[in-house]
């Protein structure tokens, strides 16, 4: 039995060596303590065990609740994104399983992660617990009005994609703070946005690359009864 347990210990070790090596410095992920941090995190112990045999694979998978665990090459941009340096303060908006807050948090000094399904907020609760993530704090509410508590934040990171940026999370930004979150386009098209504080009431937008995320739901978001850009079910439902 001990055997067997090495072995997969063993496994996922190589296959999250294989992953950051192929998938992340393979191509732009450059930032160490990004790098360092993917290895560090266990994606596997976030997934459903019917998906951990392609826990490392360069894909979402589902959650359940109609939402994703974003592939790892995504987790590791939005990361590098923020160009932490280590020890800030960050605010993530979807918490969903919690893999993206535990690689933040593994960069990080307090993260804190807000989840608007009470569902996916306990899981994910219980497996930054278990796994000894204290410097993660999940949050239960509505994302797109931040977490005012805990203000002002060097970096923000929003895996759900938005009609536009919201206000509310703008303003808790510190000054050179930056804010990575997905917004969509024309025609329904998404694409991710970096936003830096640059003074008081002025921000800088820059517009990465063209992504597919679940909507984000809120008062700054999209409504509870309305689709969000790309959203059907049938997607993300396991």
């Amino acid at each position: 039995m001990l055997r067997v347990m090495s072995d997969a210990v063993s496994d996922d070790t190589r296959l999250r060596e294989e992953m950051v090596e192929v998938q992340l410095a393979g191509r732009d992920i450059t930032d160490p303590l990004v790098l360092d941090a993917m290895r560090a995190v266990p994606r596997h112990e976030f997934v459903d065990a019917r998906f951990r045999d392609v826990a490392y694979a360069d894909m979402p998978l589902p959650i359940g609740e109609g939402q994703t665990i974003s592939q790892p090459y995504m987790v590791a941009y939005m990361a590098q994104a923020l160009a932490l340096k280590g020890g800030e303060r960050v605010l993530e908006i979807g918490a969903g399983c919690g893999y993206a807050a535990a690689v933040l948090g593994a960069i990080a000094g307090e993260v804190y992660t807000i989840e608007r399904l009470h569902g996916l907020a306990e899981a994910a609760r219980g497996t930054l617990e278990r796994l000894g993530y204290g410097n993660v704090h999940v949050i239960e509410g509505d994302g797109t009005k931040g977490w005012p508590e805990a203000a002002p934040y060097d970096g923000m990171s929003v895996t759900a994609a938005g009609p536009r940026v919201p206000e509310a999370l703008k303003r808790q930004l510190k000054l050179g703070g930056r804010l990575v979150i997905p917004v969509e386009r024309r025609g329904g098209m998404q694409q991710l946005v970096r936003v830096t504080r640059i003074a008081d009431d002025r921000y800088d937008e820059e517009y990465l690359f063209w992504v597919a995320f679940v909507p984000l739901i809120g008062a700054e978001g999209w409504r509870g009864n309305e689709r969000g850009p790309g959203h059907d079910p049938a997607l993300y439902e396991p």
